[in-house]
């Protein structure tokens, strides 16, 4: 599940890089703008950007081994 997340986060990130540096939406060129699988492909990056954050501070707490299980 981590390593899908990461890759998911991957691909949002090259998208919003494409989006900043020559706005080119990469996601709406593919499946449309905002359309059905455009959205959900922008819900799974949100998604994946959520567990991305737990697994940054999962990981932070196994190094500091403070609330560790």
């Amino acid at each position: 599940m981590n390593v899908l997340a990461l890759i998911v986060m991957v691909i949002g990130a090259l998208n919003w890089g494409l989006i900043g540096l020559f706005h080119f939406d990469l996601v709406a060129a593919l499946f449309g703008s905002m359309t059905t699988f455009s959205r959900i492909v922008y819900a799974l990056v949100g998604i994946a950007g959520i567990w991305g954050i737990v697994m940054l501070f999962q990981r932070n707490v196994r190094h500091t081994g403070e609330y560790a299980d």
